[in-house]
Parts: structure tokens; sequence; C-alpha cells
């Protein structure tokens, strides 16, 4: 896999993430643990892409 495809895929990732951070905050009776993680993964991901494309 190349760096670029690598990387695209870490964004179709995050973005999914996002999405999910967003019905997590909408839905009543999420845990706040479960949305922090979710958070977390997504910031975790954002580090990587930014970390590759420096690289490149």
């Amino acid at each position: 896999m190349s760096l670029s495809s690598h990387v695209e895929e870490l964004k179709k990732k995050h973005q999914i993430l996002s999405e999910q951070v967003e019905v997590a905050q909408r839905a009543p009776g999420t845990d706040d643990l479960e949305i922090s993680e979710l958070k977390k993964q997504k910031l975790r991901l954002k580090e990587e892409i930014e970390r590759l494309s420096v690289d490149a």
C-alpha cells in the first residue's frame, strides 16, 4: 500500500469516527466515556495523518 493510499484510508476512518461522535452526542443516554473514547481515537488518527503527511 502506498503512503498516499494509507493516508486516504486514515482520513476515511477519521471521517467515520467524526460521524459516530456526532450521532453519539445527539443520542440521549450515550455514555460520556464512550464519546470520550471515540474522540481519542479520532485525535490519534488525526495525529497519524499529520505525521505521515509531514514525512511525505
